[in-house]
């Protein structure tokens, strides 16, 4: 097997109705534990990196051992450069083999945005690599992205229209009430459906959007997390239901995922330390926080997502 884009990937999704999940990785467990449940549901699968991961792991481990799961598995695998800040990030992901990178401008005007973000779409369509660009703002904390409850705004419909064609962007990730982080509704969760009908009766016909900050935050892995020392408070997150309204009534062909994958690993270790005080081993404690990552990456293929069987 070899690296592909998400382009076939969210054709078929959007013929079929479903979304594909992007998953963050930092580390071999992470990546594993996603690899794992999207072969074992035969699903195709994007696993993507933020600037902070690659600081934090190194562009080429990250990139090696992306290379060793591709080789590894049967199914399709994009790599994708989650919310690049800006052209050159971009371009060196594209030049280490990214498949897929994502310029997040939305933090500039419209006419900026639109500037910064064409760029980076002619550099990496001359390299064979689709972009993801972002119009609106999510509120929330995610590595380097932080945007106060203030700041953050719906995705305008008619804008989106003007920024996908001047662009020529492949998807585009819109706010619609989704937020980054483990604390994403202050009071009853709710997402704008009917603003994401406006933006999809603008764009042309079966044009993938993506939904960023879409962690459902589960309180049994928060409970778990707390249970064994953790400080979880507060926490909520985006509804399943909520989700799979998004991927099966609407375009929505990528949703991403992180701060799940985080707690339910989080959760893994804290219990393994609680239960073995006396282990030094790394193994022992990474084994079931890897574990605890594929059953949480599963359960969204099979029951949210609903796109297992899509490498049949």
């Amino acid at each position: 097997m070899s690296l592909v884009t998400t382009k076939e990937m969210f054709k078929k999704a959007n013929e079929g109705g479903y979304a594909i999940g992007a998953f963050n990785i930092n580390n071999m467990e992470v990546l594993q534990g996603i690899v794992d449940a999207a072969e074992e549901n035969k699903s195709a699968v994007i696993v993507q990196c933020s600037s902070g991961a690659i600081k934090y792991a190194r562009p080429i481990y990250l990139k090696k051992l992306i290379d060793a799961a591709v080789e590894d598995t049967t199914i399709d695998i994009a790599l994708h450069l989650d919310h690049g800040a800006d052209f050159q990030i971009c371009k060196e992901c594209v030049d280490l083999g990214f498949t897929s990178v994502m310029i997040d401008a939305s933090k500039y005007s419209l006419e900026e945005n639109i500037r910064i973000t064409k760029e980076v779409v002619e550099y990496a369509h001359a390299n064979g690599v689709v972009v993801e660009a972002e119009l609106g703002k999510l509120a929330g904390v995610e590595d380097e992205v932080n945007v106060s409850a203030e700041d953050a705004t719906y995705t305008n419909a008619k804008e989106a229209q003007e920024f996908v064609e001047k662009t020529g962007c492949d998807s585009l990730a819109v706010a619609i009430g989704t937020s980054h982080g483990a604390n994403k509704f202050s009071g009853e969760p709710k997402l704008a459906y009917n603003r994401l009908q406006e933006i999809q009766d603008l764009l042309p016909e079966g044009y993938p959007l993506v939904l960023h900050g879409s962690s459902s935050v589960y309180p049994e892995s928060v409970a778990v997390c707390n249970e064994f020392g953790g400080q979880l408070k507060n926490t909520s997150g985006v509804p399943d239901a909520m989700l799979s309204k998004a991927c099966t009534e609407f375009n929505v062909c990528k949703i991403n995922v992180d701060t799940d994958l985080r707690i339910a690993m989080t959760g893994g270790i804290r219990k393994s330390f609680a239960e073995n005080p006396s282990n030094f081993d790394p193994r022992k404690y990474l084994g079931p926080a890897r574990e605890a990552v594929r059953a949480s990456v599963s359960h969204k293929i099979k029951n949210v997502f609903k796109s297992g069987n899509s490498c049949k």
